[in-house]
């Protein structure tokens, strides 16, 4: 049986599909989309109190920037794919290479959800992964998109992907567990951390109801889109598993980072590329990233990527 948070996005996604009026108020989707990324900082932030409480930082600063260099490679990989063999304009291809190169905090909580699921052991940085590979994407494909057109200006690039709101509340969340710790987050650890599989269920809902609207009817028009979405995860996540075995990482952590590589971006990316690339059709990244990619991870992908993993180990 898939893990019992998917079976909540397979009913967004069966009711969406058959015109359901089930719906998440937009009001608290927002609310579950914030409390995932400050849980998912705290919960990193816990890990890091506690490697540095026993002496075991060995090794996170180098893993923490062969990561971050995977985040600069991966869009600058997938803008050529996407401008001659998907056949899309300058701003299109910088817009959808900023959202591969760019991850899923979605996909991300679950595949965080499977390995605590199963037991695997997570290296204490492993939540900072999310925003290592976050950042560095963005920058550089609007930055490489400015280079080749003329268009928007460092500051607000760099404004824009520091300011997100996915990145504050996950450094935030990060800093706070780093801070406190157990003790000091004693009191709201309860509905927080205890409440995290409740939250990302509800969350999953709502997801498969957008991915039902946005994928149905099927685009055909954009099918070159639509086959690259559905290929690209199986080919980025071995990005991320060759990484994490590369840096000797533990099991959990290659298959979370291989998950990360394997996502695209429907939250951070979108709001980012909105603001620096105005002309690019945000609508076709969200077909390929939520509309495409997601599913294929959630209900596919991540079972198949944590078995590649345990070859290795």
């Amino acid at each position: 049986m898939p893990d019992i948070v998917i079976a909540f996005f397979l009913l967004g996604l069966i009711a969406g599909l058959l015109k359901s009026d089930l719906q998440v108020p937009k009001s608290i989707y927002e609310t579950l989309s914030m409390l995932l990324m400050l849980v998912l900082g705290l919960k990193g932030g816990l890990s890091l109190h506690q490697a540095i409480a026993t002496e075991q930082t060995d090794g996170i600063a180098m893993s923490l920037l062969l990561v971050a260099a995977l985040g600069v490679l991966l869009p600058l990989l997938c803008y050529p794919i996407l401008k001659h063999g998907v056949k899309l304009s300058v701003d299109n291809a910088a817009s959808i290479a900023a959202h591969y190169g760019s991850v899923s905090a979605g996909t991300f909580a679950v595949a965080l959800a499977m390995a605590e699921r199963h037991s695997l052991t997570l290296a204490p940085a492993t939540t900072l992964y999310l925003v290592m590979l976050e950042l560095p994407a963005i920058i550089v494909m609007l930055w490489w998109h400015k280079k080749l057109t003329g268009q928007g200006n460092n500051s607000s690039i760099l404004r824009e992907a520091l300011t997100a709101r996915g990145v504050l509340l996950l450094g935030s969340g990060v800093l706070i567990g780093v801070l406190y710790g157990p003790t000091g987050l004693e009191p709201i650890a309860p509905a927080l951390i205890g409440g995290f599989k409740t939250m990302l269920a509800l969350f999953l809902l709502e997801m498969g109801l957008c991915t039902a609207k946005v994928c149905w009817p099927v685009p055909v028009q954009h099918w070159r889109l639509v086959a690259f979405a559905a290929v690209a995860p199986f080919i980025l996540a071995w990005a991320g598993i060759a990484v994490g075995l590369f840096l000797g990482l533990p099991e959990g952590s290659t298959f979370v980072l291989g998950a990360l590589t394997a996502s695209a971006s429907y939250i951070a990316a979108p709001a980012a590329v909105r603001a620096a690339i105005p002309q690019a059709d945000i609508g076709l990244a969200t077909l390929a990233s939520l509309g495409v990619t997601f599913p294929v991870n959630v209900l596919f992908g991540l079972s198949l990527y944590g078995q590649w993993v345990s070859w290795f180990y």
